[in-house]
């Protein structure tokens, strides 16, 4: 049981990783901003942007944001450390 929620829950960590490429991705395209699924996107990603947006480098005119990356290093970190070793100790 411990090792099918460790495997759904490393399934949902993968599609967040890939949801976050994508708004990325599409940040550069700010007219979609009202397409619903573009809209969707956003809303599933955004509290997991925000805690790591206030690193920023640069003015606020042109700064770069880490968020996205600093998110993904954090989301591949749980995956690699928690959510991993149950599903290989599940096979043993």
């Amino acid at each position: 049981m411990i090792s099918l929620i460790a495997q759904v829950i490393d399934k949902v960590i993968t599609i967040l990783i890939f949801a976050i490429v994508i708004r990325t991705f599409l940040s550069y395209i700010p007219h979609l901003r009202s397409n619903q699924l573009i809209s969707l996107l956003y809303d599933v990603t955004d509290p997991l942007l925000k805690p790591f947006q206030r690193f920023q480098i640069g003015g606020a005119a042109m700064a770069l944001d880490f968020s996205p990356i600093i998110a993904i290093i954090v989301l591949n970190l749980i995956q690699s450390w928690i959510v991993r070793p149950w599903i290989v100790r599940s096979f043993f």
